[in-house]
């Protein structure tokens, strides 16, 4: 008989998978600001651009920004009653507090309830089928983020960063976070990189440069590309029209959908790492 094969570890953690979605992503970040939901929504319509089945689940209850970045307004439909059907566009589906909730109401809300939400948008939504299904997760290194990486069986996470030194220190929580709980880092994003003067052409480091891409070779993670700050994406992403939708042939979007190629490599790579399991030395 074939020797049984080792679960991939998300299994035999006891951490119960979303039936209907393949692997499930967070995009990360030690603090606000960085820019993070642009690009996990930017990653996940480039996943989509490479031929995937990809959704979005906004995990940023105090702070969504899934509604604005996709243009997506309304309230879910349910089906049959109980289970909530997620909002589509640009070929992706997407579940956010923002459909939920009136966008200037806070969330005046404890711990718990924010946990419940979380479990509800994940598990009590129409996912399937997926390929992937990526989390944009808020900020820092709190609750939300420790229930996520708990109790779903993330088969990795990307974090995001500046380059400057107070970016790098806070992302560098993220990652000590997610390896403390046993999940893959798929690697580390620079965003906000550098500027090119749209009338000159002359390359500005605002923010320092390659800050995020040192980290990432001293800490032996994989470096998943450089954003430029860049005006364009700024305003696709304002006008609810992210720029890899908006100008899927332009530069940036090449940038974007080099990230979720890497991406992608490093979950498969994982998965083959997981599957053969580890191998038993006799001295």
């Amino acid at each position: 008989a074939p020797a049984p094969r080792q679960a991939p570890p998300s299994q035999s953690s006891g951490k119960r998978g979303v039936p209907g979605i393949e692997a499930i992503i967070a995009v990360a970040s030690g603090k606000g600001g960085v820019g993070k939901s642009t690009t996990a929504v930017n990653i996940a319509l480039g996943l989509a651009a490479n031929g995937l089945k990809v959704g979005v689940l906004d995990a940023d209850i105090y702070g969504p920004s899934m509604p604005k970045l996709l243009g997506i307004h309304g309230k879910p439909e349910t089906v049959d009653g109980k289970v909530l059907k997620p909002k589509e566009n640009y070929g992706l589906k997407v579940m956010s507090m923002g459909f939920l909730v009136d966008e200037e109401t806070p969330m005046i809300w404890r711990g718990p309830m924010v946990m419940s939400a979380l479990t509800q948008m994940l598990r009590e939504v129409e996912w399937g089928p997926l390929d992937v299904l990526v989390v944009d997760m808020p900020p820092g290194t709190g609750d939300a983020q420790l229930t996520m990486a708990q109790q779903v069986p993330l088969a990795g996470a990307v974090i995001v960063s500046t380059p400057q030194d107070l970016a790098l220190i806070d992302a560098r929580k993220g990652l000590n976070m997610f390896k403390k709980v046993d999940v893959p880092l798929l690697g580390i994003v620079e965003n906000m990189s550098y500027f090119i003067a749209p009338d000159t052409g002359k390359r500005y480091d605002i923010f320092g440069h390659g800050g995020a891409q040192r980290e990432a070779e001293r800490l032996g993670v994989p470096f998943l590309g450089a954003v430029p700050l860049e005006m364009g994406i700024r305003e696709s992403s304002d006008a609810g029209s992210p720029v890899v939708a908006a100008k899927p042939d332009g530069a940036e979007a090449k940038i974007y959908k080099d990230i979720a190629a890497k991406t992608w490599a490093q979950l498969q790579a994982g998965k083959g790492a997981a599957e053969t399991g580890p191998s038993i030395v006799f001295e």
